[in-house]
């Protein structure tokens, strides 16, 4: 419920702050003292928007705070939804900012406007003599029918569900679209596939053998220059191994003279040994390298079919078609996948369906059950608010796809008076007849003690007397089981009130202001008794004001 209230720099209000209690509240005033901007500045924590033009003085900001307790109303959830802690006692914070601009906070945490909206919804209904037009609406007489046949948890259940279930749904068309265009896909990738893996390629494959059709197609050449060098190297009647063994020989028999030309006979011996070496390699390629015209032609042959695959594919090289090969793979792979991955989501929405037409079966048996005790229960309170001829009735059709309510359409059939047919709530003509089925119909809500506080402006439109006093009597029934605050106009209404606030305005500096203030027994007696007798107070206005306050 809301228990505190501060309001600064918003229109005629420069400072306001107020405490609010349980049970039913009245507020009155003259018309024109600012009632209404009550409403303005609080809707504003509620989650409506704001600009500039609310602001009394343009050079501050224009701040409202709100104070809830809402211990048992089952918000942990959306708290944890929105990832904010959750406690017993919420404030909700609004600035509205010279540039017109806005920030919004709960406990302090800055929060987007959506979710501030969110959370008023579920802590303050007002009902204001415009909002009766929402009594046509399908989406607010399902609700109330829900509201009444304690339907609210498996409903919340059923949407969670029915979300998955649509998201779900939304997944395997995605996953199916994906899949048609792979099937068309699927055979022009598996024919490339099956043509580079036909081909047998392996790593570094072509660079080998490039270089050895290099070799082949001048086998020739090489030949010819390795056996020349072998004859100078050998095999030549003047060869260089047979020169330095010479020169060896002679250095090694001259070294008993001179030192230095035993090293030098040796690094000749070592010399001859690496030749031999070198004449020995260049024998052996010369034998192995002869001209071979089919493996030219096969090397040939795949390397042109490695070109062609490059240049098909527009790679550089082998690596790229090996990469593509894989990628290929993997495609095939995702089609295979995707057919089985669509055949198991398919399996879950259906399970997901089943249990969501078990629930929908479930609530529509729940909302059926009611009918009857709503539409006597609701026939009843309009008799007390003086519609003796009154008739309610309400339609439950069968709808042949699931929703986010389950299976159900609803419809409200209303008729005030006798030998008047049923028909659409939108088609009966007089405000005050709305008013009182709206009344009638919140106050069989707010038993359920699902809503903390619910406000009503001028809910007494279209009434007086004697019905005035049966709809104080029905809003203080309403404050047993949540916090109701009425702003009206009435006496009778007004005497109902556990607590009384008065909005006035007064002039400072030359400016009108807006300011609320509680009244107590005594004041509330001569306001009571002044909206009875307007101006000039009488001892017998004051009298039936003490007598309406149960005095």
């Amino acid at each position: 419920m809301l228990s505190k209230l501060v309001i600064e720099n918003y229109a005629l209000i420069d400072h306001l702050e107020m405490d609010f209690s349980a049970g039913f509240s009245v507020i009155t005033g003259e018309t024109g003292a600012g009632k209404s901007i009550l409403l303005g500045a609080l809707s504003l924590i509620l989650g409506n928007r704001g600009d500039a033009s609310v602001l009394m003085d343009t050079s501050r900001k224009c701040i409202v705070e709100g104070t809830f307790t809402i211990h048992g109303y089952h918000l942990e959830e959306l708290f944890r939804v929105h990832e904010l802690d959750y406690d017993d006692m919420v404030i909700l914070r609004r600035e509205i900012l010279q540039n017109g601009k806005s920030r919004a906070f709960i406990n302090d945490t800055p929060v987007n406007l959506a979710f501030m909206k969110d959370l008023g919804d579920h802590l303050v209904n007002i009902h204001s003599q415009f909002s009766v037009i929402t009594l046509n609406d399908a989406d607010f007489q399902l609700a109330v029918l829900d509201n009444y046949s304690d339907n609210l948890q498996v409903i919340q259940n059923y949407r969670d569900e029915f979300s998955r279930y649509v998201k779900l749904k939304k997944e395997v068309e995605d996953l199916v679209k994906r899949e048609n265009l792979a099937h068309k896909e699927k055979d022009y990738h598996q024919f490339l596939w099956d043509e580079l893996e036909a081909a047998k390629l392996r790593e570094d494959e072509q660079e080998t053998a490039e270089k050895r059709l290099d070799v082949l197609s001048h086998a020739e050449e090489i030949k010819t220059g390795l056996v020349h060098s072998l004859g100078i190297l050998s095999l030549d009647e003047r060869n260089i191994l047979d020169q330095l063994s010479g020169i060896a020989n002679v250095a090694n028999s001259l070294s008993r003279f001179h030192d230095s030309l035993r090293e030098i006979s040796e690094r000749l011996r070592s010399n001859q040994i690496d030749l031999r070496d070198i004449a020995s390699g260049i024998e052996k390629i010369e034998q192995d390298v002869d001209f071979d015209p089919v493996e030219i032609q096969n090397l040939t042959a795949r390397l042109d079919l490695i070109y062609h695959l490059e240049k098909k594919h527009g790679v550089r090289d082998i690596h790229g078609l090996l990469a593509l090969r894989g990628e290929l793979s993997s495609r095939l792979l995702e089609a295979t996948s995707m057919e089985e991955r669509i055949a198991s989501m398919k399996v879950e929405t259906g399970k997901i369906h089943e249990s969501l037409l078990k629930d929908a079966e479930k609530m529509s048996k729940n909302r059926r059950k009611v009918i009857p005790e709503l539409e006597d229960k609701i026939r009843q309170t309009l008799v007390k608010l003086g519609m003796e001829d009154a008739r309610i009735k309400i339609e439950l059709s069968r709808l042949e796809e699931l929703t986010p309510d389950g299976l159900d359409e609803v419809a409200f059939l209303f008729s005030a008076n006798k030998g008047i047919g049923l028909s659409e709530i939108s088609r009966i003509a007089s405000g005050g007849e709305l008013s009182r089925l709206m009344l009638s119909i919140k106050s069989l809500i707010s038993q359920k003690n699902l809503l903390p506080t619910i406000i009503f402006d001028e809910i007494d439109m279209g009434v007086s007397g004697e019905i005035a006093g049966k709809v104080g009597e029905i809003l203080k029934k309403m404050g047993e089981s949540m916090q109701v605050i009425a702003i009206t106009h009435l006496p009778q209404i007004a005497g109902k009130g556990q607590l009384h606030y008065w909005v006035f305005k007064s002039t400072e500096n030359g400016t009108a202001r807006t300011q609320l203030k509680k009244l107590d027994q005594k004041e509330r007696v001569l306001e009571i008794a002044k909206m009875l007798s307007n101006e000039k107070i009488s001892d017998s206005a004051i009298k039936t004001a003490k007598e309406l306050m149960g005095k």
